[in-house]
């Protein structure tokens, strides 16, 4: 993976985990933690939408939405972890 690859890597991470952290209001991290949960996120993502059959398709766009989707279900995982 080359400088650039992990750069726009971390831009797509950095707005999945803004955008999650809108969507599930309440459980954000901060800048630097909404990063980390949009990258583990997109990680997420990547192994369920296979395993589902689902596709969106290619292009910046659908990677950030693919990472928002896994950023969401991590959020909502950790706020059901964080009430028990």
């Amino acid at each position: 993976m080359g400088i650039e690859s992990l750069i726009i890597f971390i831009i797509i991470g950095a707005i999945a985990g803004w955008l999650a952290g809108v969507i599930v209001s309440g459980i954000g991290f901060g800048l630097v933690g909404n990063i980390v949960v949009g990258i583990v996120g997109a990680f997420i993502a990547g192994l369920l939408f296979p395993a589902l059959g689902l596709s969106l398709g290619g292009g910046i766009l659908a990677a950030i939405i693919h990472a928002t989707i896994g950023a969401v279900i991590l959020l909502v995982l950790i706020g059901l972890v964080k009430r028990a």
